[in-house]
């Protein structure tokens, strides 16, 4: 619930308001951040459900990847000091591989539901920051998988969202890395898409080395920082329209 959700259904309460429908639209007015992001259900009360602004894929691997098994052994410390013998035998399947990752939020939903330009604001860099630097946090501390994107892509589109997936359909093959080739190969869709879409109004990148493809699609940007101010200001300018 958001503060404003609080608030209202505080004073409501102090004015002994007992409608159900008149409580039911100030539970779903002004929705805190998260519930207008991701959505929420209520089986109870179908009325309370709301509809999710965002949609994230699944991550996945830019080209044919390898499985492979960690084996590990747990012992019982509390065994009977004539049993050496393991407690557990296992493995673990873990693989390493170049992530394609895709999100959108649909701005004109989400500007409707929190009904406030400066939280509709934060709440866009905040989620584009908790996007850029996620990560799964199972078994974190088997393999410390600490890394940090190599090239995030932020449009505005005032057509509908396009996942870019579609450039991995056939996967990089390299023997010097896939880093490089595979953000080639997503900046050639992202130019071969606009024969059924728009041209997105900007396009913004940061990326840790330098990529010549990246520079045909959008700005570079030298920092997340530099490209979250940019685009805030940016986005104030398309709400005014």
């Amino acid at each position: 619930m958001g503060d404003r959700q609080a608030e209202k259904l505080a004073q409501a309460a102090y004015e002994n308001l007992t409608d159900k429908k008149e409580l039911q639209k100030l539970a779903n007015s002004n929705p805190a951040i998260d519930v207008a992001m991701f959505g929420r259900m209520v089986a109870e009360d179908p009325v309370l459900n709301e509809d999710a602004s965002s949609q994230v894929a699944h991550a996945i691997s830019t080209h044919a990847v390898q499985t492979e098994f960690d084996f590990f052994t747990a012992i019982d410390d509390l065994a009977p000091e004539d049993n050496a013998g393991a407690g557990m035998l296992g493995t673990i399947e873990f693989n390493s591989s170049t992530l394609y990752r895709y999100a959108n939020v649909a701005i004109h939903e989400l500007s409707k539901q929190l009904e406030d330009e400066k939280s509709l604001k934060n709440s866009l860099n905040l989620f584009i920051e908790a996007f850029a630097n996620s990560l799964p946090t199972g078994k974190v501390n088997t393999f410390a998988n600490q890394t940090l994107p190599q090239a995030l892509i932020v449009s505005l589109r005032d057509d509908r969202p396009v996942n870019l997936v579609s450039a991995f359909e056939e996967p990089v093959k390299s023997t010097d890395g896939y880093v490089a080739k595979s953000i080639e190969k997503l900046s050639k869709e992202y130019t071969r898409v606009e024969k059924f879409v728009n041209k997105p109004l900007l396009t913004f990148y940061v990326t840790l080395d330098e990529n010549e493809s990246l520079k045909q699609i959008g700005e570079e940007k030298y920092s997340v920082s530099e490209l979250l101010k940019d685009f805030s200001e940016t986005l104030e300018q398309f709400l005014k329209k």
